[in-house]
């Protein structure tokens, strides 16, 4: 006679022992255990990038390239397109943050800046205006916080472009900052694409 599969199920489960009470909470002590870990190695992890990223922004002056205060700047990634450089580099785009370096020194200066993009770049915002000033008696050389922040930007990881300023947006003494979609714009810009390709 052949057994069910319920039967067959009983009959190989037969000799198989709950574990004990002690058992669980040691296993469950040892789940939440890794979590522990995992949240530290993360915090450890995240702090080593920052500082990682702090020691490509360099703060002491022999470091950075020098340029000059009436130089205009530019700079941009492969695969920016000449046209949106040149939309860029004109001002065309709006611009909703604005930083002021003026009154700063160096290392707060970096620290700002690093604040001010990566918060940006997460409201899904795609260009800013960083005032630096000239710099005409800045010490050790001229335009030093000028130079700073042209490096600086060259190193941050949404950067994808930034040029002098127009006239009425402070000429040479500011950058215009153009950053990478955000991964909710591009997951927005996807669903508008995705309902826009339906039928009417």
């Amino acid at each position: 006679m052949s057994l069910s599969d319920d039967q067959l199920f009983l009959q190989e489960m037969a000799d198989v022992m709950p574990l004990k009470d002690e058992n669980q909470s040691s296993l469950a002590n040892a789940l939440l255990h890794c979590a522990s870990i995992t949240d530290a190695q993360l915090a450890k992890r995240a702090a080593a990038q920052q500082h990682e990223l702090l020691q490509l922004l360099p703060t002491e002056p022999y470091l950075i390239h020098a340029v000059k205060p009436d130089e205009v700047v530019s700079y941009k990634i492969d695969g920016i397109q000449n046209e949106v450089f040149t939309l860029l580099s004109q001002g065309k785009y709006p611009v909703k943050t604005v930083l002021d370096l003026h009154q700063y020194r160096l290392k707060q200066a970096r620290e700002s800046l690093m604040n001010c993009i990566f918060s940006a770049h997460e409201r899904g915002e795609r260009n800013l205006l960083i005032i630096h000033g000239k710099g005409y008696k800045s010490k050790p050389y001229p335009a030093l916080m000028k130079s700073a922040v042209c490096h600086w930007l060259q190193q941050i990881e949404p950067v994808t472009a930034y040029h002098s300023a127009t006239y009425n947006h402070g000429g040479v003494g500011g950058v215009f900052v153009m950053l990478k979609k955000s991964q909710q714009k591009k997951v927005e810009n996807s669903e508008l694409n995705r309902k826009g390709c339906g039928f009417r």
